[in-house]
């Protein structure tokens, strides 16, 4: 059919009288004019409706509204939203239809009027800081340059209470340093267990872990309370690319062996299972060969640490041209008389700013950058972004 040659009412009218005559399937006339038999039908009963005018095209705007907010309505809103000034487009709609009879204005039309006024509810959106990028992963040379920290994921013993194993280990040499066995993952445990593995092990220079609790946390620097403290023991800090477990892969593998034979078949309480992964731990260690380490045993490898855990850790000290305010215990600093927050990760200690320009601070943590302090603003300081170069390799 030639639909170019023609316009579409001729072409519409002309599919109407072939219908009419049924002299051709239904089928094959929209084989022959490319529709479908919904559209077939349509014009086929706009045309006993209408007419020839039943085949023009129609208006596909609502009837019977402009499409424009009406004045008296716009003034409805605008007062109600300023006699409450907490409540949302759903609640201003509801209180206006008890008052006027429905027919108003929609939830999403009110909500553009309220954001087109100033006058929409919720919290502002939070300035970013600066975007810094973490060192890449870096492999192990020498023992206790870096040591990798995990939980491994939960099981329960024979008796059905839940275990949460805390792994340690040296990643040059393979070595196990501890596997301790929690009923929950708790932060005050984990701190003193790495005090006991720091005074006997002495301080590495890197710890590897993943973003989650308690090494890492959401906040600036994706440090916590755990990891802020190896900071401040002169240990770097190295994060994982979170989804990315391949990055400690030695220490997942690691902890699949561990599972296959021994935590796959627990003993039947917590301390009969914690007996039985620490004499694991020996032979691993003293006795089953590492292909890594050339059938070597990891004790073989595993040397002597020269840097002492300090019984005592100063405070943070800062040039004498910044400012330094204490961290309270929910986070925040007292600037000028208001209170500002820095992050859980650094209470009970000094942060320093560094002043930039009028009104205008960098806050550090040490040496660690944790966001920039504007005067004129309230709340939250804008805390910085630390994320992962890309292209970043696995190591060890």
């Amino acid at each position: 059919m030639p639909w170019k040659q023609m316009s579409k009412v001729m072409q519409r009218l002309e599919l109407v009288r072939q219908l009419l005559k049924k002299l051709v399937s239904v089928k094959e006339l929209c084989r022959r004019f490319k529709i479908s038999g919904p559209t077939a039908y349509k014009w086929r009963e706009r045309y006993r409706r209408a007419g020839l005018r039943g085949l023009k095209d129609e208006s596909r705007r609502t009837r019977g509204r402009s499409g424009r907010p009406s004045a008296l309505w716009l003034q409805r809103v605008r007062r109600e939203r300023l006699r409450h000034r907490t409540w949302g487009a759903r609640k201003l709609r509801h209180t206006l239809q008890k008052r006027f009879g429905a027919g108003g204005p929609s939830v999403a039309a009110i909500t553009r009027w309220l954001k087109s006024w100033g006058l929409a509810s919720g919290r502002p959106r939070r300035r970013r800081g600066p975007e810094l990028f973490r060192k890449p992963l870096r492999p192990a040379r020498r023992c206790h340059e870096i040591w990798t920290v995990d939980f491994k994921g939960w099981y329960r013993t024979g008796n059905g209470q839940r275990v949460e194993p805390l792994t340690v280990r040296d990643l040059s040499s393979r070595y196990i340093l501890q596997i301790k066995l929690f009923p929950r993952q708790s932060l005050a445990q984990t701190r003193a267990e790495f005090v006991c593995l720091f005074r006997i092990y002495g301080l590495p220079e890197r710890i590897r872990c993943d973003n989650g609790t308690p090494f890492g946390g959401g906040g600036p620097t994706g440090l916590t309370r755990l990891s802020a403290w190896w900071v401040k023991l002169g240990i770097e800090v190295e994060f994982i690319t979170p989804g990315r477990p391949c990055e400690n892969g030695a220490h997942e593998q690691f902890h699949r062996v561990y599972k296959a034979e021994v935590a796959k078949d627990p003993a039947r309480s917590l301390a009969a299972q914690q007996r039985r992964s620490s004499r694991w731990l020996e032979h691993y260690n003293h006795d089953r060969p590492h292909e890594a380490l050339g059938m070597q045993t990891p004790s073989e490898l595993f040397e002597n640490n020269r840097r002492q855990f300090p019984e005592s850790v100063p405070l943070w000290k800062y040039p004498s041209s910044w400012q330094k305010r204490w961290v309270r215990g929910n986070g925040e600093i007292n600037w000028q008389g208001i209170r500002r927050y820095v992050g859980e990760a650094f209470v009970r200690d000094y942060v320093g700013l560094k002043p930039l320009g009028p009104g205008k601070w960098n806050v550090y943590f040490g040496r660690l950058l944790i966001g920039q302090l504007h005067e004129s603003e309230h709340g939250s300081i804008r805390m910085a972004t630390y994320r992962r170069p890309r292209h970043n390799r696995p190591t060890g």
